[in-house]
C-alpha cells in the first residue's frame, strides 16, 4: 500500500475514534463559525488529530477548520492534503449517524487518493490508483493495514437491479435539484430516493447501492475530495453539471460548482 495512504487511513481511524468517544458525551461544546455553521469539540479534536498525522509527510495541508490560506500561498502548491475533519457536523449533533471524516491527496488539481471513515457504522473506504474498497474496521482496536487489506472488498460491489437509486442530501434538497431529478432517465425502472448526509452520498454511488448523486447546491472543496477519489477510482464519474468536465480542486474561490455523481 502507498505511503500517503497508509499515513491517512491511520489518521482518519484515529480521528474517528476521537469523534466517537465525544459521540459519547452529553456535550459537544456547540459554537458557530462566521459563516454561521456549527463547530465542535469532535471537529477540533478530529483535525488536530489528522495534522499530526499528516505533516509527517512534509505536505501542505488544507483542512475547513485551517482554511484561511492565502491564495498567494495556494496557487503554488502542486500537491496537497484536503481534509474535512468531521464532515456532517449537523448530523453529528442530531445524533443521527451520518457523518464521516475525510482525508484527500490532491496532485495538480485533482484527487488521486482518498480515505473516509464512517465511526458510527466502523466502515472504512480508500482509494488510490490500484482502486476502491470498503472494510469494516474496529475503531477500539486501531486495526493493522494488513488486515485491512485483507478484509477489505473492492468497489462496487453491490447493485439494486431493480430500481433506479438517485441519492441525494439529508439537509440540502432544493427545487433545482428536484427539477434535475425530475428529467433524469431511468431507464424504465421505478425511481428510489434515498437521503444521506455528509460524503456517505459519494459512497453509495462508488459502491453500487445508488446509481446518481446530484448536488444543485453549494458544497465546499473538502466536502467531497475524498469520496470523488473514492468514486473516480471505482470507475464512476464527478462532472461539473453545467460543462461535464471534472471537478478540479484549489481553486482560488474553494466553492464547488454544482455537479453530478454517476
Amino acid at each position: 500500500m502507498d505511503q500517503h495512504l497508509e499515513i491517512a487511513i491511520k489518521a482518519a481511524i484515529e480521528a474517528g475514534k476521537k469523534i466517537m468517544e465525544i459521540y459519547a458525551t452529553s456535550d459537544f461544546g456547540i459554537e458557530m463559525k462566521e459563516d454561521h455553521s456549527p463547530l465542535t469539540l469532535a471537529d477540533k479534536a478530529s483535525n488536530e488529530i489528522i495534522v499530526k498525522h499528516l505533516n509527517k509527510e512534509g505536505i501542505p495541508i488544507l483542512s475547513e477548520e485551517g482554511k484561511s490560506i492565502p491564495w498567494e500561498i495556494r496557487k503554488n502548491w502542486d500537491s496537497f492534503w484536503l481534509v474535512d475533519p468531521l464532515d456532517g457536523t449537523k448530523e453529528f449533533i442530531k445524533r443521527n449517524g451520518e457523518f464521516t471524516v475525510n482525508i484527500a491527496l490532491i496532485e495538480n488539481c485533482s484527487p488521486v487518493l482518498g480515505v473516509i471513515v464512517v465511526p458510527v457504522l466502523g466502515e472504512l473506504y480508500y482509494a488510490d490508483k490500484d482502486g476502491s474498497f470498503k472494510c469494516h474496521i474496529d475503531l477500539d482496536n486501531k486495526p493493522e493495514i494488513s488486515t485491512i487489506i485483507d478484509t477489505a472488498s473492492k468497489l462496487p460491489i453491490e447493485k439494486d437491479q431493480t430500481h433506479f437509486v438517485v441519492v441525494g442530501s439529508r439537509s440540502h434538497i432544493n427545487p433545482e435539484t428536484e427539477e434535475y431529478i425530475g428529467n433524469i432517465d431511468t431507464s424504465s425502472k421505478p425511481l428510489k430516493m434515498v437521503a444521506k448526509g455528509s460524503s456517505l452520498k459519494l459512497c453509495l454511488v462508488a459502491s453500487g447501492e445508488a446509481n446518481i448523486y446530484p448536488r444543485l447546491g453549494p458544497t465546499m472543496e473538502w466536502d467531497i475530495a475524498a469520496g470523488h477519489a473514492i468514486a473516480i477510482f471505482a470507475g464512476r464519474t464527478v462532472t461539473e453539471i453545467s460543462s461535464g468536465k471534472p471537478i478540479f480542486y484549489n481553486k482560488e474561490n474553494l466553492l464547488n460548482h454544482w455537479f453530478v455523481v454517476k
